[in-house]
């Protein structure tokens, strides 16, 4: 018997197509603050947020512009295409960690960012927020990555798109875990 928990992780959808209806900048404060309790080691929370809404999404919008090559088959149509859709989503959250040195360090960053991310995704979706985690090429551009204000030393660790859904995708199966695990009992 699946509980609230259970159903709504299997639930969940990547969301492409949101609605145009805004949403309120204290929720997403509100669902960070849910998130922020996922595992991570020491209680270093090595994460900061930069949050792009109503007007402030221009200044994202721009970034992906300026990083977008001019070459390799990337049109300007297509980067216009984009920048659209990208000013049609109500919020964009842009995740980043410090870069620590130490591999140990850096990989319980990662696994405490991500697991906030997924606690982020889960009680948004549990309100009717749908979201995309993005971490496109261009997130590492350093065009990009300087006019947004992300230093030497931090990484992008996702672009999240937030909006309400105009589309929920049906579900897509998954392999029985069993196929994909090892028991070893000896």
């Amino acid at each position: 018997m699946l509980n609230a928990i259970d159903q709504n992780i299997i639930e969940r959808r990547t969301i492409k197509k949101f609605k145009s209806d805004p949403i309120d900048i204290e929720e997403i404060i509100e669902l960070l603050n849910i998130a922020k309790w996922a595992p991570n080691h020491t209680i270093n929370e090595p994460w900061r947020f930069q949050l792009y809404a109503g007007e402030g999404k221009e200044k994202f919008v721009q970034a992906y512009i300026d990083a977008m090559p001019k070459e390799d088959g990337v049109t300007p149509q297509k980067v216009l295409n984009k920048a659209k859709y990208f000013r049609e989503i109500p919020l964009h959250l842009v995740v980043i960690m410090p870069e620590d040195p130490r591999q140990r360090r850096w990989d319980e960053d990662y696994g405490a960012i991500s697991s906030l991310l997924q606690n982020f995704q889960l009680a948004a979706w549990a309100r009717g927020i749908g979201m995309i985690w993005r971490s496109n090429d261009w997130i590492y551009n350093p065009i990009f990555r300087h006019s947004i204000g992300v230093q030497p030393g931090e990484k992008i660790v996702a672009t999240m798109m937030i909006g309400y859904p105009q589309h929920v995708p049906e579900k897509r199966e998954r392999t029985d875990i069993r196929e994909k695990l090892t028991i070893i009992s000896e």
